[in-house]
């Protein structure tokens, strides 16, 4: 894995109708669907989801009693060494590390407040963009709804190395924390809405027009639940529910 320590490689939509999915975000976002390997069962089936020549994430039949739900996977240097860093620090353990042939080693896990991702090393050298903010079709920006701001900066920080950035005040809804990774802004945490079911990661991925993507969103049977509104640096996003019940975010000019 070419990426740094602390890099979101991976994106990954937990889903009860694969099939369903892949159609709806390949008309929303442009992403094409393609089995990663022949002769899974339907449990084990693993769909990749790639925009032009890249693959930036999958999707699969959700295994929990849980809604459907978007992850992220965070690369890291030493997965056995991360589990056991993010267990001393509170967090939970939902999956201990496993190994997948030709992919890598991962470990599902969760925060101390309960939001869950993956940490990763990946097999390939090669380096992953599907973290590219600028490129369609790619994630724009990782966010973050938390209970407790300080002790969710205080954890990743730990964990992953990165850094408080500016903020931006929203009234009653308290501060827009940035975090940063190094030189690169990659998102930012919040204090969970009261309408929000639990704590969570919340995805962004890059459109080129917020508006004719809502009316695709609209069209494919999903529901805009925020937005379109304009952001610091001259981005438009929306929050919205697939089909299925995922919530995601996009990002785009007007």
């Amino acid at each position: 894995m070419a990426n740094p320590h602390g890099t979101h490689i991976w994106y990954e939509l937990l889903t009860s109708d694969v099939s369903a999915a892949a159609g709806f975000y390949g008309k929303v976002i442009g992403w094409t669907a393609a089995p990663f390997a022949a002769g899974a069962s339907a449990a084990e089936a693993y769909t990749i989801l790639s925009a032009g020549s890249s693959a930036v994430g999958g999707m699969m039949k959700n295994p929990m009693p849980t809604g459907p739900i978007w992850l992220g996977y965070v690369g890291v240097d030493d997965v056995d060494a991360a589990v056991a860093k993010l267990q001393s620090l509170g967090g939970k353990v939902y999956r201990p590390a496993w190994d997948t042939e030709g992919v890598g080693r991962m470990a599902f896990v969760a925060d101390p407040q309960g939001a869950m991702f993956y940490v990763m090393r990946g097999a390939s050298e090669e380096k992953s963009d599907a973290f590219a903010p600028t490129t369609d079709g790619h994630c724009a920006w990782n966010e973050l709804y938390a209970t407790e701001q300080k002790a969710a900066l205080d954890f990743y920080r730990a964990m992953f190395g990165w850094e408080q950035g500016g903020s931006m005040p929203m009234g009653e809804m308290g501060d827009y924390t940035f975090i940063n990774h190094g030189s690169e802004m990659i998102g930012a945490v919040m204090n969970k809405p009261e309408q929000a079911p639990a704590v969570t990661w919340n995805y962004y991925f890059r459109v080129s027009g917020i508006e004719a993507a809502v009316q695709r969103i609209k069209d494919g049977g999903g529901t805009i639940t925020f937005g379109p509104e304009e952001v610091p640096g001259g981005d438009w996003v929306i929050n919205a529910i697939d089909p299925q019940g995922g919530a995601f975010g996009l990002a785009g000019s007007k």
